[in-house]
């Protein structure tokens, strides 16, 4: 019996609506209830690593696998591989690439293998907006986004779309050049907001409603003292704040606490390890506020800690929807995945 495979490519991806961020941002909400509600299998993430310590990992690279099954709607089984290549610049290549495989719930057998680099980056931002509507308040003028790499991107897309009332924007990283491309693009794609490279962070986070951390940073360059009232700082990569932001939160809101402890990168997760923070002072994952078990914003005066890791099953959910609109159009090469 032959058997056929769906080949997407990052073309093919792209014109699917890989890249369709509000699209994404509804497939992360729903993946985020479907995992809060226990629709799901998800053996957690594995990482092969290169070195022996967090900060080899940055400099050497890693690969991370996500296997899992999202249930509801999207019905669909698979497994994201994403290949972090931190020194890929210097051969002209991107960082991260991802491989995204479909298999049928019912039959196990593959039905797509894909590019998911664009799912990756734009669920990543995704989850930003989504946090970003959930926690952020709803008059915030002023964003301080950390890290001027292709994440910091996403985020700013997701978090335009969400809070539109967005006046300004500081944009800093550890390569000045670097923050001053992102600003440049920035301009043209949003000319109605103002961007300013953050040359004094301390100021501009004072200044900010909300300060988005996405950088390879492994020592915590965010201070309590510089968060006013009302702020949401988002910790989406490693040791980016110190212990002292997440102790003055009034609010403590993750992704997914279970990977953010297996992954054990983050400030949250290393106060946990070391006794500083407990599974009950979580207030809420992302999904209980989606679906109404848990509270989100609920004055202008809180401060409000969010920490996400990322799960594949938000890969899933977009790379399900990219799938089933590739077979009802015909896009994809088709390849015999078996032959009699």
């Amino acid at each position: 019996m032959s058997r056929e495979i769906l080949f997407l490519n990052n073309k093919d991806m792209h014109n699917l609506g890989a890249g369709d961020m509000r699209e994404v941002m509804h497939d992360v909400e729903r993946a985020y209830v479907l995992t809060e509600n226990g629709d799901v299998i998800t053996p957690g993430k594995m990482v092969v690593r290169w070195g022996k310590t967090p900060e080899d990992e940055n400099v050497l690279g890693r690969i991370n696998a996500m296997p899992g099954y999202l249930g509801g709607e999207y019905d669909m089984a698979g497994i994201k591989w994403i290949g972090s290549g931190p020194q890929n610049y210097k051969q002209g290549l991107p960082r991260a690439s991802v491989t995204m495989v479909l298999n049928d719930p019912d039959t196990k057998l593959p039905l797509c293998i894909a590019d998911g680099t664009e799912v990756s980056a734009k669920r990543t931002g995704a989850s930003g907006g989504v946090a970003v509507r959930l926690l952020a308040r709803e008059d915030s003028k002023v964003l301080t986004i950390c890290g001027a790499g292709a994440q910091g991107r996403t985020q700013l897309e997701a978090i335009l779309i969400v809070r539109p009332g967005i006046e300004k924007v500081y944009v800093y990283d550890i390569i000045q050049a670097n923050a001053e491309r992102y600003i440049k693009e920035a301009k043209e794609l949003y000319p109605q907001v103002e961007f300013v490279f953050a040359s004094d962070l301390e100021a501009a986070v004072r200044e900010s409603d909300i300060t988005v951390c996405v950088t390879l940073a492994d020592r915590p360059f965010i201070k309590a003292e510089w968060l006013k009232k009302g702020t949401l700082l988002c910790n989406f990569a490693d040791y980016e704040v110190e212990y002292d932001c997440v102790k003055i939160a009034d609010k403590i809101v993750v992704d997914n606490w279970f990977n953010i402890k297996h992954r054990m990168v983050s400030t949250v997760a290393l106060m946990w390890r070391d006794g500083l923070i407990k599974d009950e002072d979580i207030h809420a994952q992302l999904g209980g506020i989606l679906n109404g078990t848990k509270t989100g914003r609920e004055n202008d005066e809180e401060i409000i800690y969010f920490n996400a890791i990322g799960t594949g099953m938000l890969d899933l959910a977009v790379m399900t929807r990219c799938y089933r609109k590739a077979v009802e159009t015909g896009v994809g090469t088709k390849l015999l995945y078996w032959e009699d």
